[in-house]
């Protein structure tokens, strides 16, 4: 049988590089000005055309973020984009994937970063002109892109490390001046109280769930339709409360000793407690040891009430610590909320790019209500209360303590090694990075509109 990406590539390659037009009704057919340019093919890598359209897009997406392209944006732009098109093509023949779940908890994600960074999801929507969902739908895909891209590139260097004569000897070679700048690294230690739930809206809510299932139960609606109406969890409501197939592992321990006891998908189950909120869940289908499963969250609010009660017993929290009545360590080791930090006397992990877990956050790493705080304090001291919403989504309130500063300076062997040798590791990927490159463009049909023949690209052999 003939290959038909051969017989695609081949059709492409006999084209010529057309301009995509559309007829403008009204006008003479006869009259060549009847008709309006709307995209135009511009590159074709492999069987994937480029269009001027996904250039222009990259554009004014850099020029919004303030992204400042090396060499000539004409050159540079499609250029990034012909890289991304081998790596997704490397990708699709390795086999590299991911999960519909971990596409859209890193869209929430984002959503989140940019709707802090605006002010408020309105803020958001006004910026960039369209609505939250539309900006959901539209980042999907393209952070899809970016994950397989990002999972292709970590696999083709995932084999490369340095030793420490290298970092040493690298080291040794360089300038005063390229001596790489260590931001300020901070230790921060927190203590949280969550503001008291009151009985009247849990009971408000766990109603409202029992009307959701008994709206199923008798056929007048469907689990999907009042997941994506009522349900606040973001990653899956828009797939009508449906997880894909996940392992025991991956939840929380309430939502998963129900989760996976279900055997009949067209029953709900019980209402279920986790550390998100309340939950009703129905069976999709079970595959060995992983579950899918639909549900329906709801998150119960908190009155201004019980966040002023948390506030006023954190400020006597810290006034006893000041006083010497207890230590942080103890308090935080006792009194906190917080279970991810509370068995290490409050002291913030952070998980780092190479999923290392450290103690040191640089200030743009910690959640930004910590961060402000953090920014203007001293070693030792012990802040204010604040409130906050944690990673789960909830809100708490909390004081923390700067236990540690670094402030920013050239790096140096001694204090700075793991900062040297992650130097060293990225210089080394990148290098692999870049001959791997240069060898698929080898391999690979690649076609150029002439107009870029004679670009200055920072990869050898486009122009064949």
């Amino acid at each position: 049988m003939r290959n038909p990406q051969k017989i695609v590539i081949g059709l492409l390659a006999l084209m010529p590089f057309v301009a995509l037009t559309a007829h403008v009704p009204g006008i003479d057919d006869d009259d060549p000005t009847s008709r309006n340019v709307i995209d135009e093919v511009i590159w074709v890598v492999g069987d994937e055309p480029i269009l001027k359209s996904e250039v222009e897009g990259l554009r004014l997406q850099a020029e919004m973020e303030g992204v400042r392209w090396k060499g000539d944006p004409d050159c540079a732009i499609p250029e990034r984009i012909a890289i991304e098109k081998l790596f997704l093509h490397q990708a699709a023949i390795d086999s590299v994937e991911v999960t519909e779940s971990e596409v859209a908890s890193n869209v929430e994600q984002r959503l989140e970063y940019f709707i802090a960074q605006a002010g408020s999801r309105e803020k958001l929507e006004e910026y960039r002109g369209q609505s939250l969902s539309q900006i959901r739908s539209q980042m999907r895909e393209e952070l899809r892109k970016q994950m397989l891209i990002q999972r292709m590139r970590e696999k083709l260097v995932e084999n490369i490390a340095v030793s420490p004569a290298e970092v040493r000897r690298y080291f040794s070679t360089l300038s005063p001046d390229s001596i790489p700048f260590v931001p300020t690294v901070v230790e921060v230690q927190i203590l949280t109280q969550t503001p008291r739930v009151e009985q009247e809206e849990i009971n408000r809510i766990k109603d409202e769930l029992r009307e959701y299932t008994d709206r199923v139960n008798k056929g007048e609606t469907t689990f999907q339709t009042l997941a994506r109406m009522y349900s606040e969890d973001p990653g899956s409501a828009r797939y009508g409360g449906e997880l894909g197939f996940v392992g025991r592992g991956t939840l929380d321990p309430a939502f998963a000793a129900v989760a996976f006891n279900l055997t009949d998908p067209r029953k709900i189950s019980k209402i279920v407690e986790s550390e998100y909120g309340y939950h009703i869940i129905q069976l999709v289908d079970k595959r060995g040891d992983k579950v899918n499963v639909r549900h329906i969250l709801r998150k119960p609010q908190i009155s201004q009430e019980s966040i002023d009660k948390a506030l006023a017993r954190l400020d006597s929290i810290g006034n006893d610590i000041r006083d010497g009545k207890f230590t942080f360590d103890e308090g935080a080791s006792v009194i906190s909320d917080d279970k991810d930090t509370r068995n290490n006397h409050g002291l913030m992990a952070n998980s780092t790019e190479d999923m290392r877990r450290t103690s040191k956050f640089r200030m743009q790493d910690l959640p930004p209500e910590i961060a402000r705080i953090v920014d203007t304090m001293q070693v030792g001291n012990i802040s204010q209360p604040f409130q906050m919403i944690n990673a789960r989504g909830k809100t708490v309130c909390a004081i923390v303590k700067l236990k540690s500063r670094i402030d920013g300076h050239k790096a140096t062997i001694t204090e700075d090694f793991q900062v040297m040798k992650d130097v060293v590791l990225n210089k080394r990927k990148e290098e692999c990075i870049s001959q791997w490159i240069e060898k698929k463009i080898k391999t690979v049909y690649v076609r150029l509109n002439d107009r870029y023949r004679d670009c200055q690209f920072e990869h050898q052999g486009w122009v064949k």
